[in-house]
């Protein structure tokens, strides 16, 4: 199962995200679930640091798992693209609810 972690700030802006596993649905290198859920991560994070120009902390396993930190608070650009790549994770996870869970975490920082 792949496994999306959202993390949150006390105001409910996104600061955060984690995606780890594999889906299971399909052999490796053929598994749609897991391009779509891989392309929607990698490309919020590509548009944080290559388009908004933001600071994250992130790390790549090369399992394929992703996690991502903003190293400043989320304004309203990043936060337009961690809010599409969780509507785009979250409709992955109703089509295919037993391979993508999305979960939300609350943050206590900021």
């Amino acid at each position: 199962m792949i496994e999306a972690e959202i993390y949150e700030e006390r105001d409910g802006r996104i600061s955060a995200f984690s995606v780890h596993g594999h889906s299971g649905t399909a052999p490796k290198g053929q598994d749609i679930v897991c391009a779509g859920v891989s392309a929607l991560a990698q490309t919020a994070l590509l548009g944080l640091g290559r388009h908004l120009h933001r600071d994250v902390d992130y790390h790549i396993e090369p399992s394929g798992d992703l996690r991502m930190k903003l190293r400043e608070a989320p304004d309203d650009l990043s936060e337009a693209i961690l809010r599409t790549m969780r509507l785009g994770l979250a409709e992955i996870a109703k089509a295919y609810p037993d391979a993508v869970r999305v979960r939300i975490r609350k943050e206590s920082g900021r």
